[in-house]
Parts: structure tokens; sequence; C-alpha cells
């Protein structure tokens, strides 16, 4: 009920024209998703959004704010409120540099999958292969050994450390190593468990220094900044021009004090950088990018698999039954880690993947649903802000407000061609036609079918109209025909051989 009070709020205020400050970008008419009013629809959440946010922002004391909203790899919307510096009182802005905290751990990973495309190192190869010191260090002696991949996946055994690891920012590598050599305390058997460890991220950060000859930070800069025409985007923030760098606060006691910034460390591949709302958007465009799988010359220096890799569930991290949406439904939900990043699905089987931030002084999140073409980003500048919770209202108020659907899947030439064969058969069924696979007849015997078409077409009368395939992937997919009396659902199966023939069929009347 308080959900739906905020939307009639906003309308009202949107009629008597309170408008934040925000800029709209053009939104591009061309669109994957083959519907020609879709970003108009859009549009006409931003109004609503930048309420969401400023109620939100106001509700949990944030000193300053930055949102954007990126559609189909364009950012289209972005917005901001309160400021930057309080002392000085510069307002916030897309072009301020907040620290993105553990948001940074993407690109660690990003990092990674690119020294591993290039030959240079593997995902399960050992981490004492680069830490040596680690060697030996086993929670059990049945342990398997550490690798690189367990670090990316938080599975390598070491316990939960946000509070301890958001304070190591700034340790050199020769700390790293000592603590390490002084021995770890492990929680966990490496590779059983999901448990969030900065210090595994640090770890991968020095793993990058050894096997490319440039420290992390150097080498995320040289290949993903740089393409990414994000050279402005930093890890220490002494290089950060001062009226655009955001000062961390706390609120506490009801008053805002003003946090220590961190210098940059090993740690900093865990959670160091500092960004933009109009830089940051441009990492989000390029994993909207990945999207969908296709055969278009790749265009950036990460291989568009290696990005869709890092979106695919890799560590189970636990299963919600009960998830109240913004909207009041409730519904399951699951979680895995994947990459540096957080995958979820729902129920309704929509997916999103993204990743939050929290350090002294800051909270941020961003999140994107793959299959909409639909990101949000926002960041906040005072400690741990409870980010992650508006972008999924965002996320939400966009699809619902603006009826997205996801994208459709591309059909397949050997789909329709079977789709127009199987409808040519289905009313007389002929075993001659060479479309059908050798287990078919097998498991739908001639007479069965034959009987069961001509009770369903008694029922619903002649075909009038076979209306277009659906495609659930490249080799599964169905139909509605259209009927005198009714309409029936015509699905089937193509196998793994070439050309593919039908495996399976079912046709069904509808109610």
């Amino acid at each position: 009920m308080k959900y739906k009070f905020r939307y009639y709020l906003t309308i009202i205020l949107i009629v008597n024209g309170f408008i934040l400050n925000a800029q709209v970008a053009k939104l591009d008419a061309k669109s994957s998703y083959q519907d020609a009013t879709r970003n108009e629809r859009i549009a006409k959440t931003f109004p609503i959004i930048d309420q969401l946010y400023k109620d939100f922002a106001l509700k949990n004391h944030f000193p300053g704010y930055a949102f954007g909203i990126v559609v189909d790899g364009q950012l289209v919307y972005k917005g901001n409120g309160g400021y930057a510096n309080l002392e000085e009182k510069i307002p916030a802005s897309s072009a301020s540099m907040f620290r993105i905290a553990s948001m940074s751990k993407s690109f660690t990973a990003l990092a990674i999958l690119k020294l591993r495309d290039e030959g240079k190192l593997q995902l399960d190869e050992a981490v004492e292969k680069y830490i040596p010191a680690l060697k030996g260090q086993r929670l059990t002696k049945d342990a398997p050994v550490m690798t690189i991949r367990h670090l990316m996946t938080h599975s390598a055994g070491f316990p939960e450390d946000n509070p301890w690891g958001d304070r190591q920012l700034a340790d050199t590598e020769e700390e790293l190593n000592t603590l390490i050599k002084k021995k770890l305390s492990l929680s966990n058997t490496a590779g059983l468990e999901y448990e969030y460890s900065n210090l595994g991220f640090a770890m991968l950060g020095y793993i990058i220094h050894k096997v490319s000859g440039l420290t992390y930070d150097t080498y995320i800069a040289k290949n993903i900044l740089a393409p990414l025409s994000m050279q402005g985007t930093s890890f220490e923030y002494t290089d950060v021009p001062k009226n655009l760098f955001a000062n961390g606060y706390r609120y506490i006691n009801e008053q805002w004090r003003k946090e220590q910034p961190l210098k940059n460390g090993i740690y900093g591949a865990m959670g160091g950088m500092i960004t933009s709302i109009d830089m940051f958007s441009k990492y989000v465009a390029l994993h909207q990018d990945a999207w969908p799988a296709r055969d278009d010359v790749e265009s950036f220096p990460i291989k568009r698999s290696s990005v869709r890799e890092m979106h695919q569930p890799a560590r189970f991290i636990g299963l919600n039954p009960s998830t109240i949406f913004p909207n009041g439904k409730k519904m399951a939900t699951t979680s895995s880690y994947s990459y540096g990043l957080n995958w979820m699905i729902d129920a309704e089987t929509k997916k999103s993947i993204g990743h939050s931030g929290g350090l002294p002084g800051f909270g941020s999140n961003w999140r994107f649903l793959p299959d909409y073409g639909i990101g949000v980003i926002l960041f906040a500048n005072v400690t741990y802000a409870p980010t992650s919770k508006i972008n999924l209202i965002v996320l939400d108020t966009l699809i619902q407000l603006a009826q997205l659907k996801p994208r459709p899947i591309k059909i397949s030439n050997i789909l329709l061609e079977r789709q127009k064969q199987l409808v040519k058969v289905i009313t007389h069924w002929d075993q001659s036609m060479p479309i059908f696979a050798e287990n078919f007849f097998e498991d739908y015997p001639i007479e069965d079918l034959k009987n069961s078409a001509d009770a369903i077409f008694k029922k619903v009368g002649n075909i009038i109209q076979v209306n277009a395939m659906i495609p659930e992937n490249q080799l599964r997919g169905y139909c509605i025909i259209d009927c005198e009396k009714g309409k029936v659902r015509l699905a089937f199966t193509l196998t793994p051989e070439h050309p593919a023939l039908i495996q399976e069929y079912h046709l069904t009347i509808l109610d």
C-alpha cells in the first residue's frame, strides 16, 4: 500500500511541475526488442524514478547521491541530490567521483579473465603457484588445493571479512605476503561453501601483478578503463580533482561526520575504485553489450563470451522462498556468486546481475537485467548506504510501469522450416516425410498420433491461421494455431544432429 501511495504522490508532483535536477539522453529508437514505443514508455517513468531516489535518500540520510539509468548500452537518464562535499556545499552530480567499494571486484575478475583468455593463467591453477606462502595452508588434510576460481567465487575457505577487510585498503603487497606467511585462519574447506572474502580478491590483485608485470590498478587502467574511455576513474583518491571527489560521511547522533579517505593499496583490488556515474555507465554498457550471443565483430579487447561467463552462477549463495517485491508480490528468489558479480533469479525467471559496495563513507550498487536491456547505478556518500534495495525497486518500477518484456529470442531457420513441415502433417500424419528423428514413431505410434489429432480437430474445427513460431531456444519452440472453434498449441523439440529432426511433439487444446 505504501508503494502504491508513493506512485500516486509522485504523479501528483509531476502534474504540478515538480521535476528534480536530472538530465535525459536521447533514447536510440533502434532496439533489438522490436518494440517501437518501448523507449517512450521507459522515458515516462523517469520523473517517478527521480522521486523514488529522493525519498529513499532522505529517509536513509544520504549526504549526497547520484544515479543513472542505462538502456541498451546508453546512459539515458541521470539524476542527483544533496552534496558531494558538505563542508564546501558542492552538489553531487553525475560527474562526482564516489568510491564504489566492492563494485570494484568485477573489474579485478574481468582482468583475470582477460589474462586467462591470453593463455597467461588458468582459473583452476593453484593460488600457491603465485603466492608460495599459501602452500600447505588447508583446513583439513583432505582439502583440495585453493584455486584462482575459488578466489573469484568466494569459496576459497576464508571467513567473511567485511568489517576487517574494509580497513585494509591501503595495505601493501609486502604486508599482504607477511599476513599470509604468518598463516591464515580458515573457516571452510576450499570449494565447498560461499563466504564473502575481501582477502581473496586482494590475492587476485596480487596475481594480476605477478602474471602481467603490472600492478592490478595499472593493468585494469590500461586494459579495461582506457578502452572504455574511463581514464578519469582511479583507485587513489589523491589523484582525483578535489572539486570532483565525493567526501565520505558517517551519520551518527543525527549528524554527519566526515570519514578519512583511505589510500590505495593491494586491497583496492577488492574495493578501491573511485568513479562517476558518467564513467561507470560505460562499464554497464559493456556488460549489456555482451548480450545476446551473436556473430558481430568483437569491438572490445575482452571477448563478449568472457563477459557473459561472468554472468553465470558459479557458487550458490542461498534461496529466499518468500521475497516480497516492491509491488507487494511475494515469490521465491535464489542468488549465486559468479566472478566478481552477484546473480539472482526470481520465480518469474527474471535474471539480474550486479554488485553492491560499502566502505566507511560510501555505499553503492549497480544491477542490470540482460534479457531486458536495462540497468541502474546508484552511488551515495554515507557509510554502507543501503543502495541495493532501492535499485531493485527502480528496476521493478521500470518493468512494471513501462510494461517491459524480455528480448525475444532470434528464431533459427531450421525451427521455422520444421514448423511449416509439421503443420502440413498434423491433420493426417504421414510417416514418409523425412523430418522425424529415429525415436519419434517409437515414442509416438502413428495410430495414436492419428487418433489424437482426429479428436482435437473434431473439437476445434479446421485450421484458419498458423501464428508465428515462438522459440524457446534455437531447437525448441511452439506456435499457436487458430481454428474454427478454438486454438491449439503445437510444440516440438529438434535433435542435435544436422540437419536437426523432430524428436518430441505435443499438440494440445488451449482453454
